[in-house]
């Protein structure tokens, strides 16, 4: 069975970091992009970073970029966002997808992980 499942979310102080992480079942990593999004309440979805399956296209939206990090291990068929220096405009629900590729539509969603940077 195809899933999702994120985790690593909660409650960080303003410069703090958060590790997500995105296990995949059903599929192989390798054959898909794994985009991440995120969605602050009464605000848009927001996509903010995506690895190819071959993890040559690394691509983050400009708010994240410089702060965050995206990064797959293989054997555990999981995708990772590293978050840092953490403010209160990074709060929201992220959520991982699956894509054929990064440009392309999401496939499949994992259930979100809240994180909430506050002091």
């Amino acid at each position: 069975q195809l899933q999702l499942v994120e985790s690593g979310g909660g409650l960080v102080h303003p410069g703090g970091s958060l590790r997500l992480s995105c296990a995949a079942s059903g599929f192989n990593l390798g054959d898909y992009a794994i985009t991440w999004f995120r969605q602050a309440p009464g605000k848009d979805r927001e996509e903010i970073s995506c690895i190819s399956g071959s993890g040559e296209t690394i691509e983050f939206a400009d708010d994240v970029k410089g702060r965050f990090t995206i990064f797959r291990d293989s054997a555990k068929n999981t995708v990772y966002l590293q978050m840092n220096s953490l403010n209160p405009e990074d709060t929201a629900d992220y959520y991982c997808a699956r894509k054929e590729y990064c440009s392309g539509w999401a496939l499949n969603w994992g259930q979100g992980t809240q994180v909430t940077v506050s002091s």
